[in-house]
């Protein structure tokens, strides 16, 4: 099945790879720019700006030439550092880390927001363990804290952090918590489209901007789900030939070879 892009999505991707250092905000003629290299016409650039201003996550600010252009807003910025350790410093779960579990309660009269928790903490890569119970490996809780305090949802839940004791044996209870063949086949999928870009680039000797930039963008917006879906499980309690590990090696490998060499296509003139 082919990758589906959004460009909301690539603006958040650009946005998160290169859009948090010095240089200022991206101008709107840049952005233009920048999406039409992956294929976003100028039109959808506009209006997904827009959308991600409406939301929030993105503000108006004029670059060091006057020009108009945006920058990301703090809660922008904390969602995206908050993101930094999943996407580029994974690591699986250990056993003795524990979990965190989140129990939630929601008035009726309130019954939106116990979607938008059921739909946050899943996209956060929690498991359910029962109705209103959720579980994700330990790690989650600062990540898990800031975004609910983001989106003012956590008058409503407890967090709690422990250990499984039963009864079922834990690699049994994580797949009734979690729907790990759909985790697998994301991995595969990414592994498909991405594993032949990292042997290509291997074979090359330079590393041109745009095509660096390019590649490493599409894989990016690809990968960075990833980490949210699979929530980097103790490998005891994973199936056998589990494909997260080899998907997240093609994605360091590309992460290496493109990201910097991207760079100087985003920033041509390094400001």
């Amino acid at each position: 099945m082919a990758e589906q892009h959004t460009p909301r999505s690539l603006i958040v991707t650009l946005y998160g790879a290169y859009g948090r250092e010095s240089a200022g905000p991206f101008a709107v003629a840049e952005l233009i720019r920048l999406l039409g290299a992956v294929g976003v016409d100028a039109p959808s650039v506009r209006s997904s700006v827009s959308r991600l201003k409406r939301r929030g996550l993105l503000v108006p600010q004029r670059t060091g030439a006057g020009a108009a252009g945006y920058a990301l807003s703090a809660d922008a910025r904390q969602l995206l550092d908050d993101g930094d350790e999943r996407i580029y410093g994974r690591r699986a779960a250990l056993l003795s880390d524990g979990w965190v579990l989140a129990v939630f309660s929601v008035p009726e009269a309130e019954r939106h927001k116990r979607h938008l928790l059921r739909s946050r903490l899943g996209r956060l890569g929690f498991g359910t363990a029962a109705p209103g119970v959720w579980i994700a490996p330990a790690r989650f809780y600062e990540e898990t804290r800031h975004t609910l305090r983001r989106l003012q949802l956590d008058p409503y839940v407890d967090l709690f952090r422990g250990e499984h004791l039963g009864f079922a044996a834990t690699a049994e209870a994580v797949g009734r918590w979690w729907d790990l063949a759909g985790v697998a086949k994301q991995h595969e999928e990414f592994l498909d489209a991405h594993g032949p870009v990292l042997r290509a680039w291997e074979s090359r000797g330079a590393t041109p901007a745009e095509e660096a930039y390019r590649d490493y963008l599409l894989a990016l917006d690809s990968w960075r789900r990833l980490p949210y879906a699979d929530p980097g499980l103790p490998a005891e309690l994973l199936p056998q030939d589990w494909p997260g590990g080899r998907s997240a090696e093609v994605f360091s490998g590309l992460h290496e070879r493109l990201r910097d060499a991207g760079a100087g296509y985003v920033r041509p003139d390094g400001v």
